[in-house]
């Protein structure tokens, strides 16, 4: 039996499985980042209003990595690297299928990589000067692409094409007597027919990556293939290792721990855009006798089996249409600003959960000063996995103060970045004839400059942190998470925000119910509570969402 951290992954090895039936839109949209072939800047203008991340630029733009490539490690190293910090929940969304994914396209540059290199080594080394002399020119022609506004330079191209008329005198000018001048020809052409030879395999690399890419986002249930995370002997510790990661990715994912990072909100379920309680005084219903002890989970639990049957309804409507998660939280305070979250260890805790008897402590007794808070959550996962809707109530028992809250958070949709599909490349140029007309002429999938980029690259490859340190790499916003990290807002889409506005009502009038029918039971006056319950029911048809997370004070 294997165990990290206490944590058991025992059945052996499995072959990881993805794109079934398990696999949503937001999932789908974000596993396709890690295929695409896109500038890497693009990321920028995905990052939601709460999580910023950011780009460490280029030494070398010839070394510098596009959107798929710096994607795909940067997901990697953060959920499946040595000594990684905790991960926030991504609802809505399975993020072993995104890190597979990420495995998935990662191997196939390293399959591209392998041939490449070998080109490098054979092209490439025995003709060292002209191929430094080749990435040179290349390397100008990329600064002065970047110094225009348009991204290319007529310049750099001029300067280009004068570097291959240059060689190209020196080669018919140069006589054939001796080694070294046939050495220098061939020191100018090797790098050439190299050139052409990767841009075949770059070409064919392309192809595959862009197929899966747009396989995911037309929902074709494209797998990620990563034989490297199923051992084939015992002996096989790296294969093993991914695996027991992998596992210890999805079990981080079913944690009951969330945290609260002020105006942020609830860190993976967005930030707080409804609050209504209910506080009155407990006085008994019958004045010569007094109430029967309760506790707040009493409440808490007769609130959580109502909840259960929320997809019933007395008329054939459709309403939810499925049944909502309903899940004992519990909430942990973090600054606004923190760069790093911490799960709670100790034998109240089994692989990141909370046991019950834990819970049923917190819940009763920690409603006053420091410490963790019990919530009791029921959420909505809709739109394919777009929208997440949770509803968070809270009892609270202060002297002779009942207090019952309810709170809803939202979390839109991924970014728009992330659902486009791959065009073919293009240019619209007039025709020779009737040259008031244009045409729209094919171009290949990897041009000039992106053949030698990829040739450049390859090599460094084998040392991640050499590429880093040359090329530039993305760092992940923190406390990371995939979801919320490129989340948009719900409030632009029409429908997503009337279903957030719309779930509240039915959620606040059960909890209330519920409520209602324990305090009965134990002898409670209830005329305030129904008052102050009817007034709720009407404020809570308030069509407007608002900052409740943002204290004006």
């Amino acid at each position: 039996m294997t165990t990290i951290d206490g944590f058991d992954f025992s059945p052996g090895a499995q072959v990881p499985l993805s794109g079934g039936a398990g696999q949503t839109a937001a999932t789908q949209a974000l596993a396709s980042a890690a295929y695409r072939d896109t500038p890497l800047s693009d990321i920028s203008t995905a990052d939601s209003d709460t999580a910023k991340s950011d780009i460490k630029k280029p030494r070398l733009s010839l070394f510098e990595p596009n959107l798929g490539e710096a994607f795909s490690r940067a997901v990697v190293v953060r959920m499946l690297g040595g000594g990684r910090k905790p991960l926030i929940q991504s609802f809505g969304t399975e993020p072993q299928t995104v890190v597979e994914h990420c495995l998935a396209a990662n191997r196939i540059r390293k399959e591209r990589d392998a041939k490449l290199t070998v080109l490098m080594v054979v092209f490439g080394v025995l003709f060292l000067p002209g191929v430094l002399l080749w990435f040179g020119g290349f390397q100008l022609k990329r600064i002065l692409d970047k110094a225009t506004s348009k991204g290319k330079s007529a310049l750099g191209t001029v300067l280009l094409v004068a570097l291959c008329g240059i060689a190209l005198i020196f080669l018919i000018k140069l006589p054939f007597d001796s080694f070294w001048t046939v050495y220098l020809r061939l020191m100018l052409i090797a790098p050439v027919i190299g050139w052409w030879w990767a841009k075949r395999i770059c070409e064919r690399t392309a192809a595959d990556l862009r197929d899966a890419w747009k396989g995911l986002l037309e929902g074709g249930g494209v797998g990620a293939r990563i034989p490297e995370a199923v051992p084939q002997d015992p002996n096989e510790t790296a294969a093993e290792r991914l695996r027991q990661n992998l596992a210890k990715l999805t079990a981080e994912q079913a944690s009951n721990v969330v945290f609260y990072a002020g105006p942020k909100g609830i860190l993976g379920m967005g930030t707080r855009w409804g609050s209504w309680q209910l506080a009155e005084e407990l006085r008994p219903a019958d004045p010569d006798s007094e109430i029967h002890p309760f506790r707040s989970y009493d409440i808490i639990r007769v609130i959580h089996d109502r909840l259960r049957l929320l997809e019933r309804s007395p008329l054939h409507t459709g309403g939810f249409g499925q049944a909502p998660s309903v899940k004992h939280w519990i909430v942990s305070p973090v600054g606004e600003n923190a760069d790093a979250v911490a799960r709670p260890e100790g034998t109240d805790t089994d692989a990141f959960q909370i046991r019950p008897h834990e819970i049923e402590r917190i819940c009763n007794e920690q409603q006053f000063g420091s410490g963790n808070r019990h919530y009791l959550g029921v959420q909505f996962v809709l739109w394919d996995g777009q929208l997440v809707l949770t509803l968070m109530i809270t009892v609270t028992v202060l002297h002779e103060t009942l207090r019952i809250e309810v709170t809803g958070h939202a979390l839109g949709p991924v970014h728009g970045l992330f659902t486009t599909k791959p065009k073919a490349k293009t240019v619209t140029e007039a025709k020779v004839v009737k040259f008031w007309e244009t045409k729209e002429r094919q171009l290949p999938l990897i041009d000039a400059d992106e053949v030698v980029r990829l040739a450049a690259r390859a090599p460094l490859t084998w040392f991640p942190p050499v590429l880093d340190f040359l090329g530039g790499k993305l760092v992940l916003p923190e406390p990371f998470g995939l979801r919320h990290a490129w989340a948009d807002k719900p409030w632009r889409h029409r429908f997503m925000a009337d279903d957030a506005l719309r779930a509240a009502t039915p959620v606040l009038r059960v909890v209330h119910s519920a409520a209602m029918s324990v305090l009965k039971e134990n002898g409670v006056d209830t005329e305030r509570f129904d008052n102050r319950s009817l007034v709720l029911s009407g404020a809570v048809q308030d069509p407007a969402p608002r900052k409740a997370d943002v204290y004006d004070a």
